[in-house]
This record gives C-alpha cells, sequence and structure tokens, in this order.
C-alpha cells in the first residue's frame, strides 16, 4: 500500500511540475515592442473686452485743466483676460456750433494723455478698474466758439 500511495505521489508531483512549467512559460512568453503615436489639444478663443467709461465729464473749455477718465470692463469669456493697456482717442464731436464764421469744432480740439496700465480682467459686468487716462480742450489758435455746449465722441481700446 506504501508503495501505490507513493506511485501517486510521484505522479501528483509530476503534473504539479509540468504545470507550474507551463504557468511559469505562459507568464513570461511574450512580445516587446516600442511605437509611436500622436494627439491633439486644442487651446479656446476669447471674445473681444468692452471698454466702459464711468467717469461724467463736463465743462470743459479751451486751455482748461485735464479731467481724469476712468472705467470698468465686460468680459464676456469664460476666465479671466490679461489686457497690457486701455488706449483712447476723440473719434468725432457732436453738439458742436454752426456759425460758418468761425471754425469748425473737430477733434483735434480734444487731446487724450495719460496711460491706463494693463490689468487682468476677471469674468462679468462692469468688473475691473482702469484709470490714468485724461481728455482735456486744447487752446487752438483759432476761434473756438464753435466748440460752446459739443461733447467729444471717444473710442476706447482694451489692448492685449
Amino acid at each position: 500500500m506504501k508503495k501505490h500511495l507513493s506511485k501517486k505521489r510521484v505522479v501528483l508531483a509530476a503534473i504539479v511540475a509540468v504545470v507550474l512549467a507551463i504557468s511559469s512559460g505562459i507568464a513570461y512568453a511574450y512580445w516587446t515592442s516600442g511605437g509611436t503615436g500622436g494627439g491633439t489639444a486644442a487651446a479656446g478663443t476669447t471674445s473681444g473686452i468692452v471698454v466702459h467709461q464711468l467717469s461724467t465729464v463736463s465743462g470743459l473749455y479751451p486751455g482748461g485743466s485735464a479731467v481724469a477718465l476712468n472705467g470698468k470692463f465686460d468680459n464676456s469669456n469664460s476666465a479671466a483676460v490679461h489686457i497690457s493697456s486701455v488706449t483712447a482717442s476723440v473719434t468725432g464731436v457732436t453738439g458742436a456750433g454752426t456759425d460758418s464764421l468761425k471754425p469748425l469744432c473737430t477733434a483735434a480740439d480734444f487731446t487724450i494723455a495719460g496711460s491706463a496700465a494693463g490689468s487682468t480682467v476677471p469674468v462679468g459686468t462692469g468688473v475691473g478698474a482702469w484709470s490714468g487716462l485724461t481728455i482735456q480742450m486744447v487752446d487752438g489758435a483759432a476761434n473756438q466758439d464753435n466748440c460752446k455746449g459739443a461733447s467729444a465722441t471717444i473710442a476706447y481700446t482694451a489692448v492685449p
């Protein structure tokens, strides 16, 4: 009976050894390889920032003091946007006099000076702030009576 048991153990041990050898071979039987691939990542775009003037300017006269301009922004983008500065220019005049014996009142009768430094504009309406620009009426050599009661139209630009 002991012989019979030993034989069973030897057969069982052999089977276990074969199974282990096969499993070990499978575990280490694979190919290696390198490769390449590709993908894309797209950057978003931004919408323009709207510049608003908050300061009310009145009472300008030839050679008078410069009046400060300031304001806020509208940023409809999904994230804050950085601008390097705000610039302005007088693009026209409304409500000017029409005395044909005197020179017309034009944008050249006004000057904008100073600089509005850049800032990071948060998302929203009426956000952030800018200042540092001034407007003044030039004291021209010619008669400027046609500028009485006139309003200068100012165009603002948020410079990226």
